[in-house]
């Protein structure tokens, strides 16, 4: 079972001349509302960006289209996997039509953590260490390992 994130309503502006959500509108959902719920969990979103000049970056993704959406429909963001090292932060996230409950779309997402102040890849504090095990922790049970391309990346 996945872990809910949030909701999104397909906009006509996000739908293209074949009459579905255009390609890019899939990574749009997923990192401007999937994503940044993830890592407002953890403290690493865009106020602390603001606050602590502390953040996380993309640097490697898979993205998988499996079914189309289009104008009006409702889709749910949802959780699949997430794991983590010192530096880097992975996570897999599902998008599936509200209604009829079929998977859109997925994306695995690699990230670093990074000091913005220094432009550079730094640790996680401890304090977001134990935010992230907690929370993968309680949820560990729903996670799916099936499929997931980086795992190999995190060093453990």
């Amino acid at each position: 079972m996945s872990i809910f994130l949030t909701k999104q309503k397909i906009k006509k502006e996000w739908t293209d001349y074949n009459g579905h959500m255009n390609v890019a509108y899939y990574v749009l959902i997923f990192d401007q509302y999937g994503s940044e719920e993830l890592m407002t969990l953890f403290k690493m979103g865009e106020e602390s960006a603001k606050t602590t000049k502390k953040s996380t970056m993309v640097v490697e993704s898979h993205i998988t289209y499996n079914q189309e959406v289009q104008e009006g429909d409702e889709v749910d963001v949802n959780l699949i996997f997430c794991d983590h090292d010192k530096k880097r932060i992975l996570y897999k996230l599902e998008m599936v039509h509200s209604e009829k409950k079929y998977v859109a779309s997925t994306i695995e997402a690699l990230s670093l953590y990074v000091d913005l102040a220094e432009r550079k890849v730094a640790e996680f504090e401890k304090e977001k260490v134990q935010i992230m095990d907690d929370y993968i922790s309680k949820h560990k049970d729903n996670f799916k390992i099936d499929n997931l391309k980086f795992l190999s990346k995190l060093k453990k």
